[in-house]
């Protein structure tokens, strides 16, 4: 009898390992795995156990979870007495120098537990079974083995002495697709976290003997990969081994400051930063490049520095459950302070705030001591934190620090803005993962966008000029914010799976959150919903009055307030006052705003409540739009002007990855974002994006900025000539000349050389004229806005959703099949025959879904069976289709459906040598070898995309 192919795969592979040095060794079962234990403990620590000696190693192995046996596996030293009464120190693992271990490997050891199982192959490190790998044979779905793994974990890995409970990694392959995952131990272990490894540019390394095991497995590597790339969590008890590309980051960062540990003054050279897709997983990154760099002797301190105070908070428990205490978190600028002063701190975790807070003024002399320390500074969101003035009171202050950032959206050139960009402050990139490399993954979930027209225009305002027609009015329209919340009332379940996840609305600005929140409040209390909306916004001390027209058309001064002059409009603190008891009612919590630290508690209370899921709709304008995670968030409704990296960011609150239910990200945009989402998704996705402006020398923006002022003099010679500027046309002339000025001082002032002396006008006389400039305001515009309120219709309808598929037409063909009217019909006949024309995913399939509707769907009585009905319909095509592609070629049927199946599997396109073995009468000539093998392949992909691409969408 003939070998099976997974046979020949684990022997392949066995032979693969010894030649990279792994011993083989013959394992039968757990006795001979405890004997061979004995003599490879002894090796490593170059001792000699006697038999009850061997029992006490055996006893110190027995004990604990599997989270408790990855801590004794990586403890320095063990301890027993030995016979004659002496000490004796040993280890299991040599976690410090990683390559000096014993490497070994076995097959088909048996176990017996609750039932007999025989595991596949098993590498040993120092005798412990350290890492299993289970096969399939090509064309069965890896998930096989997954399983497979599962079920020994209940039924046999901790039978016996329980030696099984070490394995840190498990392997699974079927040949050409291999994937790697950690020890979750007594945890459900779910298939979505298990990994694909790559080389460093993000190429998968598939195929288990081509790629994989070179890379992946190599002695040194798969060890480094236990001793300094799985992280216990503490808090879960268990073990989370680093994908690919956060390894690859944390060694990037590592290299540098190796190479750099006595730096001789600040260089931008020595410094760097990580692009890796928002939702990938950059607090665990950042972690392990903390917790590795924080144990080289030369850097005295890592330093986190977050931009706003819920991060400090969030990365300090984060970090916490990855290893408890690990991090010093600051609570005030005086504790940072003391942290920074003390030696035993190796990593502190603080906000730029307190950072700028404690190398300014007074406390100058408390951090005279660390000025010159050996540290490392890590940014998180580096496209947010470092513009500004900040950023160059760290390099100036500190002489011997690198700075690393981490960011899923840089600042390139194209989305700059006039600002610097992110490789202009940080370096160069050191590692890239994008969107499209994540989605790919799967390691964050792809976006379903829709975007909904919210009104529509009356024929004859067409005849008007753009720029005469204001839109600002239309899309601040109450009646267009009511239409907005009844669509979301509607559709809120469907969207949520039942509110299975909760959702996020981000609008375009404080005024509007009032507004859609006093909408929703008066539906929900007139028995409209039952939908539970949370909101939170900043406030100024003096800020502006909400404007009269808004507060009557919402009612907000319904409830006695305090007057302020003659009006009963309450500030914004107030209202916001009034929605945190409706948060207290809701929830029954006892939230208060009365001080910094009350809001801050609301803050994170609000959020706690849409992480937990607890939370319907969070209500925003600005806040939690970055750097918010909620795995429980699927969508994020959109009524807000957003682009570049504010726009992938928001979206991003929806691709956290949670379970199999959670398919997409949910994007709802009552805004036409359309142009503007494919901007950013294009920008954010490519690799070779310029990061860096060639940008002028300080000297000619000086040059340029005493032009400025020279022209600007001439309409202002001083600061009170502004007060008597009389037309509009004069004081558009300052505002212009000015705001000239202002750019100018933004671009200079990043320059390390700066200074108020090289510029012909001094400071004070500069924050004069600000304040003038800001006083006035822009005059308005010579040609008045004309109002179209009148001229508009608002309603909501979809005109767009880019993600369609052929589920999304059976939806259609439901709905087809179950109108009477023949206007019904004949609209989304042309919805679906439109979509077959446009999609192009669908085009392949046009011919077939119109056969099904002409001659299918007339015979269907029950709407309910069309997808039923559908689906044999399809199967019965394929077949036709597959059998003609067979016989029109002389192709061997069982070959080609193996074929079509490794392609599908692997999404390998198949090589020409492959396609023409699959001809009966065997390869054809030289000559004709690749047309014929072009012409094959061309029938078989044109097959798998009618047939099989985009059917089983979601």
């Amino acid at each position: 009898m003939s070998k099976q192919s997974e046979q020949i795969l684990e022997e392949q592979l066995v032979a693969q390992l010894q030649k990279m040095g792994y011993k083989y060794v013959l394992v039968a079962d757990e006795n001979a795995l405890l004997a061979n234990l004995k003599t490879q403990l002894e090796k490593h620590n170059h001792i000699q156990f006697s038999d009850s000696e061997f029992e006490k190693v055996l006893n110190i192995l027995n004990k604990g979870s599997v989270f408790e046996k990855a801590k004794t596996l990586r403890e320095k030293k063990h301890h027993i007495i030995r016979d004659n009464g002496d000490n004796l120190y040993f280890e299991f693992l040599n976690v410090e120098h990683w390559c000096q271990n014993e490497y070994q490997v076995t097959n088909q050891i048996t176990q017996q537990g609750k039932y007999e199982n025989r595991y596949d192959v098993t590498l040993l490190i120092n005798g412990l079974p350290l890492v299993q790998i289970e096969l399939k044979r090509r064309g069965l779905e890896m998930k096989e083995a997954f399983n497979q793994i599962n079920r020994y974990t209940k039924h046999s890995f901790s039978a016996g002495k329980g030696l099984f409970h070490f394995v840190q990694l498990f392997i699974i392959s079927n040949g050409v697709n291999t994937k790697y995952f950690s020890n979750f131990g007594k945890h459900k272990q779910e298939y979505l976290q298990t990994f694909h490894w790559t080389d460093e540019q993000n190429n998968p390394l598939n195929n288990i003997l081509n790629g994989f095991t070179d890379a992946f497995l190599e002695p040194c590597h798969i060890s480094k990969m236990i001793c300094k790339y799985i992280v216990l969590n503490e808090t879960e008890q268990r073990l989370m081994v680093l994908r690919p590309y956060q390894y690859y980051a944390v060694e990037s960062i590592i290299k540098k400051v190796q190479e750099n540990e006595i730096l001789n003054g600040y260089s931008i050279e020595k410094n760097g930063y990580i692009w890796h897709t928002t939702g990938s997983g950059k607090t665990l990154t950042s972690f392990k490049a903390s917790q590795i760099l924080s144990k080289i002797p030369a850097i005295k301190k890592v330093v986190f520095v977050v931009d706003r105070k819920d991060l400090d908070y969030q990365t300090n428990q984060e970090y916490d459950k990855f290893s408890k205490g690990s991090v010093s978190s600051a609570t005030n600028t005086d504790d940072l302070i003391k942290k920074f002063n003390d030696p035993n701190v190796r990593i502190i975790v603080t906000t730029i705030q307190k950072l700028n807070n404690a190398i300014s003024g007074r406390n100058l002399s408390k951090m005279k001591s660390v000025e010159n320390e050996r540290m490392v500074f890590i940014f998180d969101e580096c496209h947010r934190s470092q513009f500004g003035d900040t950023h160059q009171n760290i390099v100036s202050y500190f002489t011997n620090i690198q700075l690393f950032g981490f960011t899923g959206t840089p600042i390139l050139a194209e989305n700059a803005d006039g600002e610097k960009t992110t490789a202009s402050l940080f370096g160069k990139c050191l590692h890239k993962y994008v969107i499209t490399d994540a989605i790919r993954d799967e390691n964050v979930l792809k976006f379903s966008v829709e975007y909904i027209q919210t009104f529509k225009q009356k024929e004859h305002i067409v005849d008007l000029k753009v720029e005469q027609i204001n839109e600002t009015e239309v899309f601040e329209a109450p009646e267009r914010k009511e239409a907005i919340v009844d669509y979301i009332i509607q559709h809120h379940d469907q969207k949520t799976q039942s509110k299975k996840f909760c959702a996020m609305m981000c609008v375009q600005d404080i005024d509007s959150v009032i507004q859609y929140y006093e909408i929703f409040k008066r539906k929900r209390i007139a028995g409209s919903h039952d939908l539970k909306v949370t909101t939170i916004f900043s406030y100024a001390q003096n800020e502006e009055e909400i404007e009269e027209k808004i507060a009557e058309h919402y009612n907000l001064a319904a409830e006695p307030a305090p007057e302020y002059g003659n009006k009963t409009i309450p500030h914004r603190r107030e209202l916001l006052e009034n929605y945190v008891q409706d948060f207290n009612d809701l929830f029954n919590e006892k939230q208060n705003i009365k001080d910094t630290e009350g809001f801050y508690n609301y803050y994170n209370a609000v959020a706690k409540k849409s992480k937990q899921n607890e939370t319907d709709i969070l209500l925003v304008a600005n806040m939690f739009l970055t750097g918010f995670d909620s795995k429980h968030l699927n969508t994020l409704y959109v009524d807000k002007n957003l682009r570049y990296h504010g726009l992938i960011q928001a979206f991003s609150r929806t691709n956290r990855i949670l379970d199999k239910n959670k398919t997409q990200g949910n994007i709802v945009c009552f805004r036409n974002l359309k142009d503007k989402t494919d901007e950013a998704i294009v920008l954010f996705s490519n690799k070779e994006a310029i990061d860096e402006i060639i940008v002028e020398p300080y000297e000619k923006y000086v040059e340029q900025f005493n032009d400025a002022v020279k022209k600007l003099l001439t309409i202002v010679p001083e600061v009170q000539a502004v007060d008597a500027l009389y037309t509009e046309d004069d004081k558009l002339k300052f505002i212009l000349a000015f705001r000239a000025m202002m750019r100018l001082h933004k671009k200079m002032s990043h320059y390390t050389e700066f200074d108020w002396d090289d510029l012909q006008m001094e400071e004070q006389h500069f924050a004069d004229y600000t304040s003038k400039y800001l006083d006035l305001g822009v005059p308005n515009e010579p040609t008045e806005k004309i109002s179209i309120l009148n001229d508009i219709d608002f309603e909501l309808e979809l005109i767009r959703r880019d993600t369609i598929n052929v589920t999304y037409i059976l939806q259609l063909l439901v709905n087809f099949q179950s109108k009477n009217n023949p206007k019904d019909r004949e609209s989304i006949e042309k919805d679906i025959f439109n979509l077959l024309n446009t999609e192009v995913s669908l085009r392949s399939k046009r011919e077939l879904i119109e056969k099904f509707i002409q001659e299918s769907l007339p015979n269907i009585e029950d709407t309910d069976t069309i997808p039923e009905e559908f689906e044999k319909f399809w199967v019965v095509e394929q077949d036709k289709a597959l059998d003609e592609l067979v016989k029109s070629e002389n192709l061997s049927e069982e070959k080609t459906e193996k074929l079509i199946e490794n392609y599908l599997f692997t999404e390998r396109e198949p090589l020409r040598k492959e396609v023409l073995a699959l001809r009966v009468e065997g390869r054809p000539s030289v000559l004709k070898s690749k047309e014929i093998g072009d012409r094959i392949l061309h029938k078989i992909l044109g097959f798998v995309d009618t047939f099989v691409s985009g059917i089983a969408g979601n």
